[in-house]
């Protein structure tokens, strides 16, 4: 995953302060490849290709935006022989390395096409490719061969649930996918604040440090969720924190997304409703990342009104972000944001004063069609324009710790400080840029808020 562009220096910067002595290996890093014209924005796509093509699609899927047949066919073209997906691959015509294919771009290149409907082979080989590099444990690795992880483990169950397959009957050696999350969500023995978080992955002594992007990636999968997340009106009591009588060695699955539930909420709640990270010799900043998962597995698990601040708060925080990266819109956190505002039924057209379905759409190459513009709280035309500053992205991080050898937590997410922005619905300029013709831009941006 779990999905920011971010550029060469400032992510390079982030991986030494992890490394240190290893950063003189960073020099042989290839120079950032430009983004093809049908790819959804604009930054180096070199780890995030598929990730963010797919959670566009995604997003805009799930608010009836028909997309370009060239970007589909880009996500499409980019499937390996053997049915994964690798991060991105500047020269289709070359074999694909299978120990490089990445098992969380495969995971949200499922849940895209499974959507749009009309890719069922392509979606039964990537489901079928994920059920091959399964461990033995029941996890899924980032890259096939190595330890699993709770991100890579809850992206796939998402995408066998999206395919229509049972995670608990898609098993390797005897151990299902739910078997490998249990792998690694924090029990009874830990201490009673950490209880139900989940860990990226063990700590080479075994123990677990709970990981609040991990939690909730893999609370979407504990609960039976893929993307996107359709708000069905359930609505039950507060998530139940793990019940520690019987003192159980693991968590059961039955209890696994209540408990994760409980242990998120308790951070939302202590943080003014927004997760926060630390990266090394850094303050804390807002994860809003981690913040829109959240929003999506506590949907997904029953608990719509625990997600709505949350919801609110990247409503009123989340437009730089999405809208301010080295080159311009980042797809995948202005795909993040439609999904998490369609999840929690706010209107994603004026979500906290952003049109997020413009924002996302001027991201990348024009739609064939778009619903209808009455749907939006208003008719204004408008468009997004790309700014300087600097940002990163989950997955851009995830590339960087792959070339470093990182072996502790991923460390997925930069964030920026609150700002508001005020764009109207996609009316006469989206049916333009539908129609091949550039969309009018235009913007309004408030005072900078702590």
């Amino acid at each position: 995953m779990l999905s920011t562009a971010r550029t060469g220096a400032a992510a390079l910067a982030a991986a030494a302060l992890l490394i240190g002595a290893a950063a003189p290996a960073l020099a042989d890093t290839p120079s950032p490849a430009a983004a093809p014209a049908a790819l959804y924005g604009k930054g180096d796509p070199t780890y995030d290709g598929v990730w963010r093509q797919s959670l566009a699609l995604t997003a805009l899927g799930a608010v009836k935006v028909v997309p370009s047949d060239a970007a589909v066919g880009w996500l499409t073209g980019q499937q390996c022989a053997d049915g994964g997906w690798a991060s991105f691959r500047a020269d289709t015509a070359v074999a694909c390395d299978a120990k490089t294919e990445d098992s969380n771009a495969t995971a949200m290149a499922i849940q895209a096409l499974k959507l749009l409907g009309g890719h069922q082979d392509a979606v039964t080989r990537g489901t079928d490719w994920l059920k091959t590099v399964q461990n033995a444990d029941g996890s899924w690795a980032f890259n096939p061969g190595n330890p699993g992880d709770a991100n890579s483990t809850g992206l796939a169950v998402n995408a066998l649930i999206a395919a229509g397959l049972d995670p608990a009957a898609v098993a390797k050696s005897g151990k299902s996918g739910y078997d490998g999350l249990a792998l690694f969500q924090l029990g009874c023995a830990a201490p009673a604040e950490q209880r139900g978080a989940f860990a990226y992955q063990p700590a080479p002594d075994g123990a677990l440090k709970a990981n609040d992007l991990a939690s909730a990636q893999a609370l979407l999968a504990a609960a039976g969720g893929k993307l996107p997340v359709v708000n069905t009106n359930r609505v039950d009591a507060a998530p139940k924190p793990l019940d520690c009588a019987a003192a159980p060695a693991t968590v059961p699955h039955t209890d696994s997304a209540e408990a994760a539930g409980a242990y998120l909420v308790a951070q939302l709640g202590a943080n003014g409703q927004h997760l926060m990270q630390a990266m090394p010799g850094a303050t804390a900043t807002p994860d809003f990342t981690a913040t829109a998962w959240t929003v999506l597995g506590l949907v997904q698990s029953g608990h719509p009104q625990q997600a709505a601040p949350a919801a609110d708060w990247l409503a009123g925080n989340g437009y730089p972000w999405a809208a301010k990266g080295t080159s311009g819109t980042d797809a995948s956190a202005a795909a993040l944001l439609l999904l998490t505002a369609q999840a929690a039924e706010r209107d994603p057209y004026d979500f906290g004063g952003t049109n997020v379905v413009q924002l996302l759409i001027d991201s990348g190459p024009a739609p064939k069609s778009l619903p209808a513009a009455g749907a939006s709280a208003s008719a204004d035309p408008a468009g997004t324009e790309a700014d300087d500053d600097n940002g990163f992205s989950p997955v851009w991080l995830v590339g960087i710790g792959l070339l470093v050898g990182i072996g502790g937590g991923l460390l997925l997410s930069l964030q920026r400080k609150r700002g508001t922005h005020t764009v109207g619905a996609p009316s006469k300029a989206a049916g333009d840029k539908a129609a091949g013709s550039k969309a009018a831009v235009s913007k309004s941006e408030g005072d900078d808020q702590k």
